[in-house]
């Protein structure tokens, strides 16, 4: 390997959410800045909505419940 080529890893690297959340993890990078994390995602968190928008997820469930029937 060449010398001085290389980036500088940090190997207590800390992760700053908007939410307030903190995790340290490796990185060439010495702070990182999200928007969004496993403690304030919404699919993480369980509060995930469907937005149904014009019955769409209805008629798919329906759709998935005859094609179940026929196996």
């Amino acid at each position: 390997m060449k010398a001085e080529i290389h980036p500088t890893y940090y190997t207590d690297a800390v992760v700053r959410c908007l939410c307030g959340n903190e995790i340290r993890t490796g990185s060439t990078v010495a702070e990182l800045k999200t928007e969004v994390c496993s403690a304030c995602h919404p699919f993480y968190t369980g509060t995930q909505r469907i937005i149904d928008t014009a019955g769409q997820v209805e008629r798919f469930r329906r759709r998935a419940e005859k094609a179940g029937a026929k196996s």
